[in-house]
């Protein structure tokens, strides 16, 4: 009971912060190249957890498969969706961005399922991501004329399918193997930082004149909503699973287009009020435990008959 009231914890942690990503990456975009938000996010996450661990006495892992492993899981994980929520959020509001990320958790469910990664769902989660897609759908209305739409929207879907990706990858070759997550965690946003660095190159040369309100931004981006929140999605991977930490992705809608509406004047309705309570009932539906097993009376032994009789 304390391990799932932890693990409840550690979602609405993660769910707040990681719903406040598009709001920076809203902010940022006022004075930076997308190529310049998603190297500043890299580098400044790498920098936090690369402190921490140094001053928590871990190591970075060694090897050269480990870190080829933290390659490809930072390519699908940080450096391309990072990058394609950069550019998307160039035409889509933050408030829509957070929505259309929420597929994550379909995406890592249909994953899990075509890899053999999860076992027969139970028809209350498969229930519950499909509520919770509902709401998404909900909240879109893309059969809305002037909708959110265009290459931005599909961009942010294309990095919620790259965060599935990434996170069944993590689970399966990263996790759980001795090394802890935050070694993992700061190792795997430094290569992030390095495949992301060559992108400059093509997109990040022009001059930057930041306001305090963007750098804030930046630096919040950086730290908060990238170093320790990715941390905290490792260590929700190791102990939950990747499809599980995905659920996660249902409660962003509700944290970015609560801060869309407050902070940025983005649109808020009735229809989208109506989608976060759809959104909230599939997460608790999909979260929803297995009911435990019965014990089925064991048979009277011949001695415990006679006493009885």
């Amino acid at each position: 009971m304390r391990d799932r009231s932890r693990a409840g914890v550690r979602i609405g942690v993660l769910a707040l912060l990681w719903g406040s990503t598009f709001l920076w990456i809203e902010v940022a975009l006022e004075a930076l190249t997308p190529v310049q938000v998603t190297f500043a996010r890299c580098l400044l996450g790498a920098a936090t957890l690369l402190t921490l661990c140094r001053g928590s006495g871990h190591r970075l892992p060694r090897g050269a498969a480990v870190w080829g492993r933290l390659l490809v899981a930072a390519f699908f994980c940080n450096a391309l969706p990072f990058a394609l929520f950069s550019f998307g959020q160039q035409s889509i509001d933050s408030g829509v961005a957070g929505v259309l990320n929420a597929t994550t958790p379909l995406w890592s469910l249909l994953l899990g399922l075509a890899v053999g990664a999860e076992g027969r769902p139970r028809p209350s989660r498969v229930a519950g991501l499909l509520l919770g897609f509902a709401g998404v759908v909900v909240i879109f209305a893309p059969w809305r004329a002037g909708g959110a739409g265009g290459w931005g929207a599909f961009a942010v879907v294309g990095a919620a399918a790259a965060y599935a990706v990434g996170f069944l990858f993590m689970s399966r070759h990263l996790v759980g193997r001795g090394v802890p997550t935050l070694a993992l965690s700061a190792a795997q946003l430094l290569a992030a930082t390095v495949l992301t660095a060559p992108l400059l190159a093509v997109g990040g040369l022009t001059p930057v004149d930041l306001a305090p309100r963007q750098l804030i931004a930046v630096v919040i981006l950086g730290v908060v909503a990238t170093g320790i929140t990715f941390h905290l999605t490792y260590r929700n991977i190791a102990a939950e699973g990747a499809t599980n930490t995905a659920t996660v992705g249902y409660l962003l809608p509700v944290v970015s287009v609560a801060l869309g509406v407050a902070v940025l004047g983005e649109a808020f309705s009735l229809r989208i009020a109506l989608g976060m309570v759809v959104v909230l009932a599939g997460v608790a539906l999909s979260r929803r435990s297995a009911p435990a097993a019965v014990p089925l009376p064991l048979p009277l032994s011949r001695q415990e008959r006679d006493v009885r009789t």
